[in-house]
């Protein structure tokens, strides 16, 4: 029988799935008072990161310290789903027979591609964040994975990504994608430490957690190269809607992006 857990990764109390697929896990746990969910401080971890790494402590944790056949990372407040229709939100994510059924079929499970329309990934993130980490970020990959670095610019150049840290994969797959994530980010990280990256110091709590943003640019990038070298196939691959649990403060997130594109302000604050 096939084992997969999906992680709902929170930092605080919520509510949360009931079906038996899902494991919540309270991320930054070796900094915070205890949830009495798993915490992401057992094992293999480096919980004490969240801080600036998010909700990736949480698949650091699940990629070490779990040994099922499938792994996925959701949040407290967003979802999968295939529909919309109930009051209770959570009676529309995705629940253990979907979840089954599509791994049956697809080995990777993603979010809905969100576009951005008028901005590429790299402009965004340079409106609204600090270009100098993707810059840094693109020297690393040259240095150390070149084979990925005209992958790197293109998808950077693309108006549309899957985003939000939100996927279902074979573990096999999640592996890969993990070797390769957190070196560059730990190597990322070795840098802004010793000063080599600007605009990394006396970042705002919201600026500073900067490595689970490019994460989300870094999926697609190893998204992409696996099915530019046929590691992945298009029909193992499946787009899947999502869900907010809760209200999107969607009047200031337009504000907010305006205010970036065109007068330079960047983002300090969730929406």
């Amino acid at each position: 029988m096939v084992s997969i857990k999906i992680i709902v990764a929170t930092h605080k109390k919520a509510k949360m799935p009931v079906y038996k697929s899902y494991m919540p896990v309270q991320v930054g746990a070796a900094l915070k008072p205890n949830l009495g969910y798993v915490k992401d401080n057992t094992g293999e971890n480096i919980s004490d990161k969240n801080p600036s790494y998010s909700e990736l402590t949480g698949l650091y944790w699940a990629w070490k310290n779990l040994n099922v056949d499938y792994v996925g990372l959701v949040h407290y407040r967003r979802y999968f789903a295939l529909r919309k229709g109930n009051k209770d939100p959570l009676k529309n994510i995705l629940n253990d027979d979907e979840i089954n059924k599509l791994i049956q079929e697809y080995n990777v499970i993603i979010p809905q591609k969100r576009h951005y329309y008028i901005e590429s990934l790299y402009s965004h993130y340079s409106h609204t964040h600090y270009k100098s980490q993707l810059d840094e970020v693109e020297k690393i990959i040259e240095a150390v994975y070149p084979e990925y670095l005209s992958t790197y610019k293109k998808v950077l150049n693309r108006k549309w990504g899957y985003m939000f840290n939100m996927m279902i994969m074979k573990k096999e797959y999640l592996d890969s994608y993990c070797n390769w994530l957190f070196d560059i980010l730990f190597r990322l990280e070795e840098n802004v430490n010793k000063g080599q990256v600007a605009n990394t110091n006396n970042l705002s709590k919201f600026q500073g957690r900067f490595y689970g943003r490019i994460s989300e640019i870094l999926f697609n990038v190893w998204l992409q190269q696996q099915l530019n070298f046929g590691y992945l196939q298009k029909k193992e691959i499946k787009e899947v809607k999502y869900i907010y649990i809760g209200k999107v403060d969607m009047a200031r997130k337009i504000l907010s992006f305006m205010g970036a594109k065109f007068f330079h302000r960047k983002y300090n604050r969730s929406f």
